[in-house]
């Protein structure tokens, strides 16, 4: 008996040390995986952005997410090519009823530390509860004085009901007004705002992604931000970057910011 004890602590022990190996193993290639994107970030500095730059703009900006993996701030900060300068950023911060954006707080603070204007952005899925989804980015986001108003990217509708999408993404939007005290900001498509979102939704201020134009986004009324591109080269970021002009000088983005 006390041998088949033995065996079985014996036993435990080694499966416990093959455990914590796996563990340390896994702790040691994430670090080092860290530490190489990082040391990338560092030495990334581009000559030109990389792709065509509407010029009749004063204000640039770039937006986000972890798919961008490590991102050194500093250089975007610094980044200056013929006197186009990174003014703004929107940074992903959750997805549908539970996700968080594994890179938010990282480039949340990092921002901050930089002195860039910046926003954050909740990925709207249609499939969900509009009002669950608004208090997920609630739970993560904290927007003060000098942000930018909060943004509800829809660009899908994931084999549902245009009527469902739209009175979820109302839901959405009127949770986080009631919240920020401030109307949101909406990201879509310019295909996609026409089909699905024009009248119904033109008195929230729109930033709409059109690749395919050259001076101005090809969509009626009026916007606020334009993604012109998904392919940048932006300092400090290995990775392409969305890339954005705002439709208005100084004291127009200011006056947009979170009071």
């Amino acid at each position: 008996m006390p041998s088949r004890k033995r065996r079985g602590l014996l036993l435990l022990f080694i499966v416990a040390f093959f455990l914590l190996n796996i563990a340390g193993g896994y702790f040691l290639y994430e670090y080092w995986q860290f530490k190489t994107k990082k040391a990338k970030a560092e030495k990334a500095l581009y000559k030109a952005f990389g792709v065509n730059i509407p010029t009749n703009y004063l204000i640039y900006g770039i937006d986000v997410s972890n798919h961008q993996q490590y991102i050194h701030w500093p250089a975007v900060k610094q980044m200056s090519i013929q006197n186009i300068k990174i003014g703004f950023v929107f940074i992903k911060a959750t997805e549908g009823l539970n996700d968080a954006d594994k890179s938010f707080k990282y480039n949340w603070k990092s921002a901050v530390e930089n002195n860039i204007t910046k926003g954050a952005y909740h990925y709207f899925l249609a499939t969900k509860n509009g009002k669950a989804q608004a208090e997920n980015f609630i739970k993560n986001v904290q927007l003060k004085k000098g942000d930018l108003p909060p943004v509800v990217d829809v660009e899908d509708l994931y084999s549902q009901p245009v009527g469902l999408m739209k009175q979820r993404l109302k839901e959405c939007l009127q949770t986080l007004e009631a919240y920020y005290k401030v109307k949101p900001i909406i990201y879509t498509y310019a295909n996609f705002y026409q089909t699905n979102l024009s009248k119904e939704f033109d008195n929230y201020p729109l930033w709409v992604a059109n690749y395919l134009v050259k001076d101005r986004p090809e969509i009626a009324g009026n916007w606020l931000f334009w993604q012109h591109t998904d392919a940048a080269n932006i300092n400090g970021i290995i990775t392409p970057v969305d890339m954005n002009v705002f439709n208005g000088d100084t004291a127009a983005l200011r006056n947009i910011l979170l009071k």
